[in-house]
């Protein structure tokens, strides 16, 4: 049976698919949303200004309301109540490890910029091949 179940989201509809994905065929489980803020690399973005910050911890939880604001609005259609949590770090290592202290994950697929697809890698591949516990990706 499944209990507790981690759903990794980020601004994406694909995100958002697989949150209700998860709702709908687990309806009585805990249900966590985690948000992961990436790593300062290279490729700039929101991470590098993130990594500027003298809190990072707390700029990372204020770039996550959005999304987890999102991920309650979803929840309170079906209803329910969720956990939320926020991540700091390359988001596939993130969910990996997270990912053991639940029963299963749901994710979306292709979920980021086309830019961090390419260069940063595709989570939802990392995550279906290394994760600890079944997974199951939502078009």
């Amino acid at each position: 049976m499944i209990s507790r179940v981690l759903v990794p989201m980020d601004d994406s509809e694909m995100a958002e698919r697989a949150l209700k994905y998860a709702i709908e065929v687990h309806p009585d489980a805990e249900i966590t949303v985690l948000h992961v803020v990436g790593e300062p690399s290279t490729m700039m973005g929101k991470a590098v200004t993130l990594a500027l910050e003298e809190d990072i911890q707390q700029a990372a939880k204020d770039a996550a309301d959005e999304i987890l604001s999102q991920a309650h609005m979803i929840a309170e259609e079906y209803d329910i109540q969720i956990d939320t949590d926020v991540g700091w770090g390359s988001p596939a290592k993130v969910i990996v490890k997270r990912a053991k202290a639940f029963d299963t994950v749901i994710l979306g697929t292709h979920a980021g910029t086309l830019a961090e697809r390419l260069f940063v890698g595709d989570v939802a591949k990392t995550v279906f091949r290394r994760s600890p516990v079944p997974v199951t990706v939502v078009r």
